[in-house]
C-alpha cells in the first residue's frame, strides 16, 4: 500500500519543483523546521519527482511531484524504489562493527515497517542514532550506479542524530566529501529539527531550506484522511478540531505520544488565552495547569510553549516582519523567566496566570 500523501507546503513544493524543472536544484539540501511538520515526507515527495521516468507528464498542480503512473513513481510511493535510500535513527546493531549487508537489511526491515503503517510513525527514541556503519554504507552506496533509473536520492532524516565515534574520522570525512561533491547522478537531502546540533562542517556543505508549519486547513485534511483517523483512533479518541489544535501546525506531533500531545495542547491554550486577553479565559487556563504536584507536566508545557513561540519568531523573520519577530522573541524571554519561577516553590497556576498577562501585551 502507498504511503499517505503529503499535505500542505504548497508554496514550498512549487519552488522546489521549479528548481527541479530548471535544473537548478542543489545536489545537497538541508530541510530544517519544527519536529512533526513533515520534512522527511516532503523529502520523499521531492524524491518521487527526481526519480520519475516521465516527469514531463507530472500534473503541475497535483499532490505528486512525479507522473504517478510510471514504475518509478509506484515504487517510490511504496518505499521500494531501489534508488531511493531513506536513512533515519535506528537502535545500535548488536555487532560492534556491522558490515554493509547488515546495515542494509536493518533499514530494509525498518522501512518496510513504516510502509506497512502508510508512512505514519513516531519520532525516534533518545537511544536511536545514525551510527558510523550507516554513514559508511551511505558513502559506499553513493558510489554505485543507479539500479533502474538515471538518479539516486539519499534522504537522511534527523541528521543531527549522526553519532560521532572515536576512530571514525575516515567515514566522517568521506561523508563530508560526499556532501560537498556528490556524484552527478546523486541528490542528498538531510532533515533536522535541531539544526543547531548539526556539525558546522555539515551545514556549510548544504543549501538550507526552511520548512514552515502546516496551515490548519491542511492539518485538518490530514487528520480526516481515513487511514490517519483509524491510526489515531487506535490510541485515543478525539475530535478533528482537537487534533488540529494539538498538532499546532506540525501533524507529526499527533504520533509522538500522549504526554507531548498534552504539553503542546496546553501551550496552544496559553497562547490563545494571551491573545484573547479575557479575564475568565486567563483564569480558566491558569487553573487548567494543575497543582504543584503536576510540576513535571507543567515543565513540559513550558518547553512546548518555547517551541511554539520560537516558530513564530522564525516565521516572522522569514516574512521579514521584524516587529512581529521582536514581539515573539520577547514572548520567548517571558516563558524562559516563567521556567525559572516554575523551578522554585511556586504554584504552576500562579506562574501561568502571570505569564498569560505578560504574553497578552507582547503577542498583540
Amino acid at each position: 500500500m502507498p504511503i499517505i500523501d503529503l499535505y500542505g507546503h504548497e508554496h514550498l513544493r512549487e519552488r522546489l519543483l521549479e528548481s527541479v524543472r530548471s535544473g537548478g536544484l542543489p545536489s545537497s539540501l538541508l530541510f530544517q523546521g519544527t519536529r512533526g511538520v513533515g520534512k522527511q515526507r516532503l523529502a520523499l515527495w521531492l524524491a518521487e519527482g527526481l526519480l520519475c521516468a516521465s516527469p514531463d507528464k507530472a500534473p503541475r498542480d497535483g499532490p505528486r511531484s512525479g507522473c504517478g503512473q510510471c514504475a518509478a513513481c509506484r515504487y517510490g510511493a511504496e518505499l521500494t524504489h531501489p534508488d531511493l535510500h531513506w536513512i533515519f535513527p535506528r537502535p545500535r546493531l548488536k555487532d560492534s562493527d556491522p558490515d554493509l549487508d547488515q546495515v542494509r537489511d536493518d533499514y530494509a526491515e525498518a522501512i518496510a515497517e513504516r510502509a506497512a503503517n502508510h508512512g505514519l510513525y513516531a519520532a525516534p527514541s533518545g537511544s536511536e542514532g545514525i551510527y558510523v556503519a550507516t554513514v559508511r554504507s551511505i558513502v559506499q552506496r553513493a558510489a554505485i550506479s543507479p539500479a533502474i533509473g538515471k538518479r539516486k536520492v539519499f534522504i537522511v532524516g534527523d541528521a543531527e542524530r549522526m553519532v560521532p565515534q572515536e576512530g571514525a574520522d575516515m567515514a566522517a570525512n568521506a561523508f563530508l566529501k560526499l556532501l560537498e561533491e556528490p556524484p552527478a547522478d546523486t541528490t542528498i537531502i538531510l532533515t533536522s529539527s535541531e539544526p543547531g546540533a548539526l556539525l558546522p562542517t555539515i551545514k556549510s556543505r548544504v543549501v538550507t531550506v526552511r520548512v514552515p508549519l502546516v496551515a490548519d486547513k491542511a492539518v485538518r485534511a490530514f487528520v480526516e484522511n481515513p487511514i490517519v483517523k483509524k491510526t489515531l483512533d487506535a490510541s485515543a479518541k478525539a475530535s478533528t478540531a482537537e487534533r488540529v489544535r494539538i498538532a499546532a501546525g506540525a501533524p507529526g506531533r499527533l504520533f509522538s505520544g500522549s504526554a507531548e500531545a498534552r504539553a503542546t495542547m496546553n501551550a496552544r491554550r496559553i497562547v490563545d488565552a494571551a491573545i484573547g486577553a479575557r479575564p475568565a479565559l486567563i483564569h480558566s487556563t491558569a487553573l487548567g495547569q494543575g497543582s504543584m504536584g503536576a510540576r513535571g507536566n507543567f515543565a513540559d508545557t513550558l518547553d512546548a510553549l518555547v517551541e511554539l513561540l520560537g516558530e513564530r519568531v522564525r516565521d516572522a523573520l522569514h516574512r521579514k516582519d521584524l516587529p512581529s519577530a521582536a514581539s515573539a522573541a520577547r514572548a520567548v524571554d517571558a516563558v524562559l523567566q516563567a521556567q525559572t519561577y516554575a523551578s522554585g516553590n511556586v504554584s504552576p497556576q500562579l506562574v501561568t496566570s502571570r505569564l498569560i498577562r505578560e504574553l497578552s501585551t507582547t503577542l498583540r
